[in-house]
């Protein structure tokens, strides 16, 4: 990665004690974003907290009205209330505001943008506002970019396998609470989830529209708007698992113009931001979040044909969902900003 000579820029990462934050804070450390300075903005119960970056460290301090005079970039992932709240204000005192929460995704005028898939939306930006994308349709483009290039898709089937950490540190720790609780042999007490989550699978989302869940809808709504075309048709179906880190997902396409197992294999193997597991199917040799946890790319493997619907394929896509399905995504937008 290479940037202008000499330039370096103010950051702000507004949620930076959460789980995002975090990984936003270390992203940037990792990559050599060139920052002058970075502030670290969090609700008044967190601030005055010490977080590390680097060889140094760095206080948090309370959000507010003034925090982003001379601030480059700023980052978020407090929630869609406090995007909604300082998103614009941010803006106005002349930040390009990054957003990882729902609050922007779907107002027509700022882009939604995966930088492998999209970049060029995210020239223009009425509000000054950029908005990450969910973290399960993000590597879910991200593979299916290439192929829709070549053979322009005309349906999706997806079934997700959502880690605990997509809900936040929190709801982590109740997942390991109650693992021991089921170890241990007692009963358990959820915490965070609606039920248990130990040893056990459920959708765990909002409910949405039509019976399905907000987090169904998202990946129908933010599919299209990412990839340009409303015509593309999505049926998500997405559950949680007892997983600590990294999202797994189960997708059928099918394509207008033909598609084999071969030519996607060809076409994803080089493609920008994916890792192609292309081995023949053998017991435990495939895509997995344990694996992917801590890395940036997109794994897809099991790529085969359909036996069913000529000419469409199914194969399985697997990222770290704090990474590339979160900060990394935000990070990435501005490395291209500049």
């Amino acid at each position: 990665m290479t940037h202008p000579a000499g330039k370096s820029f103010v950051v702000a990462v507004v949620g930076a004690t959460g789980a995002v934050g975090r990984e936003m804070l270390r992203t940037l450390e990792q990559r050599n974003f060139p920052v002058s300075r970075v502030v670290a903005l969090a609700s008044k119960r967190s601030a005055g907290k010490v977080l590390a970056f680097g060889k140094s460290e760095i206080v948090v301090s309370e959000l507010g009205p003034q925090s982003f005079a001379g601030v480059d970039f700023a980052l978020f992932s407090a929630g869609a209330s406090v995007s909604r709240e300082y998103g614009p204000i941010a803006a106005k005192a002349g930040a390009i505001v990054i957003d990882n929460s729902s609050a922007w995704r779907m107002d027509p005028e700022v882009p939604l943008v995966v930088p492998e898939v999209n970049m060029d939306a995210a020239k223009h930006r009425p509000k000054g506002i950029i908005a990450n994308p969910n973290c399960s349709t993000i590597q879910m483009v991200v593979a299916l970019k290439p192929l829709h290039d070549a053979a322009h898709i005309k349906h999706i089937v997806v079934s997700t396998y959502q880690a605990t950490s997509g809900k936040g540190h929190a709801a982590v720790e109740d997942l390991l609470a109650q693992a021991r609780a089921v170890l241990d042999g007692k009963p358990v007490t959820p915490s965070v989830f609606p039920g248990q989550m130990a040893f056990n699978v459920m959708s765990d989302w909002k409910t949405g529209e039509m019976d399905y869940s907000e987090e169904e809808l998202k990946m129908v709504n933010e599919t299209r708007k990412i990839m340009g075309d409303d015509s593309i048709g999505v049926s998500p179906t997405t559950v949680r698992v007892p997983v600590v880190n990294g999202h797994s997902e189960a997708v059928f396409v099918q394509f207008h113009e033909p598609m084999t197992a071969e030519k996607a294999k060809h076409l994803l193997r080089n493609a920008e931001g994916v890792v192609l597991m292309d081995e023949p199917y053998a017991p435990g040799k495939h895509p997995q979040p344990a694996q992917a946890s801590g890395t940036d790319p997109v794994y897809v493997g099991r790529v085969r044909d359909d036996l069913a619907v000529k000419g469409a394929i199914n194969m399985f896509v697997v990222a770290d969902n704090l990474r590339k399905g979160a900060a990394l995504n935000a990070v990435q937008i501005a490395e291209r900003l500049i």
